[in-house]
Parts: structure tokens; C-alpha cells; sequence
């Protein structure tokens, strides 16, 4: 090996190493946000949790990264909350305090499932209007619901009760809460 050839080589070794200190050889893939989702598969399907007597729903958190992936969060440090205060009020039945020893109307567990339980409540109202023959329903109010993960806060959702059923009327028949 000449000495050209070899200064050649230690420059280009000289010249990478130093890239090194500024991070050209290695990819940043970090977190951005956090979203909630009432789907495992779509992090953009909603931040609404409808809860049905019996029917437990799953939140699921999803986290965005700077190389514009998106990723299913979870295990243990995901960590839910639900606010005691609910927004708005209960058409019929009561909002209990989901945060109480036992809770009250919904159970909010580690892993981000919602439970109803006891006392029902519906947040809906039909504002539907005869001759329409069918409910249409707008809420009346809701439990705000948050996940957080690695610092990072997602928007609020939303958890609407159905877990208690409406007056019958012309456009509601049966006293359905909520859609």
C-alpha cells in the first residue's frame, strides 16, 4: 500500500468517525404523541367509548413516532384515568363516581377496559320529533377518559352510558339509550 493510498483511507476513517458526533449514522425514531382509540387496528377510529348493559369496552392507545409510524401501546406503561366528575348529566338513572371504593356506573381497569356496572345511567336523549318514527339521539353527557404513556398525555376521550333505558315515545318505541 502506497502512503496516498493509505492517507486516503485515514481521511475517509477520520471524516466518518467524526460524522459519528453528529448523529449522520444513526436514526432517531421517537415518540411524537399518543391518541386513544376504541380500535386494535385503526388509530383514527374514534375517542368515543359507548358502554352497553353486559358489553365491556376496550380502549386501546396508540403511540406516533417521528418516522411517521404508529405503533399499539400497552402493557404496563400505559396508564389510564378517569375522571370522577362526569361532563354533562345522566338522562335517566345516576352517574356514579367511577373512581369511588367500590366504583360507581363504570369500572375503569389497568389494562384500559370499561366495565358498566351498577347504577345504570343513559346520557342520551332522544330529540327525535313525530312524524319521524325513528330515535335520534344526542348525548347529554359523558366520563373523560385520558392514557398516558412514556410523558406524554393523549387528548380526552369520551365514555357514553346506555346502560340504563329510555321513556318510551313515538319515536322511540322500546326506550332504547343511545345508538
Amino acid at each position: 500500500m502506497n502512503r496516498k493510498t493509505l492517507f486516503a483511507a485515514l481521511g475517509c476513517a477520520l471524516l466518518a468517525f467524526s460524522m459519528l458526533g453528529c448523529n449522520a449514522f444513526q436514526t432517531t425514531n421517537h415518540l411524537q404523541s399518543i391518541t386513544l382509540s376504541n380500535s386494535n387496528s385503526n388509530p383514527d377510529a374514534g375517542t368515543a367509548f359507548t358502554l352497553k348493559p353486559g358489553a365491556p369496552a376496550p380502549m386501546y392507545t396508540w403511540g406516533t413516532y417521528s418516522n411517521g409510524t404508529t405503533k399499539l401501546l400497552n402493557g404496563t406503561g400505559v396508564v389510564y384515568k378517569i375522571l370522577s366528575t362526569p361532563f354533562g348529566f345522566a338522562e335517566t338513572g345516576t352517574f356514579g363516581d367511577p373512581n369511588a371504593t367500590p366504583p360507581q356506573t363504570v369500572q375503569l381497569s389497568a389494562d384500559g377496559l370499561l366495565t358498566p356496572i351498577t347504577p345504570p345511567a343513559c346520557s342520551y336523549v332522544d330529540v327525535a320529533q313525530p312524524p319521524a318514527t325513528a330515535p335520534a339521539f344526542q348525548t347529554t353527557g359523558w366520563y373523560i377518559v385520558t392514557a398516558t404513556y412514556s410523558g406524554q398525555t393523549t387528548p380526552p376521550g369520551a365514555v357514553y352510558m346506555a346502560t340504563e333505558g329510555l321513556p318510551a315515545t313515538s319515536t322511540n318505541k322500546t326506550g332504547q339509550c343511545g345508538p
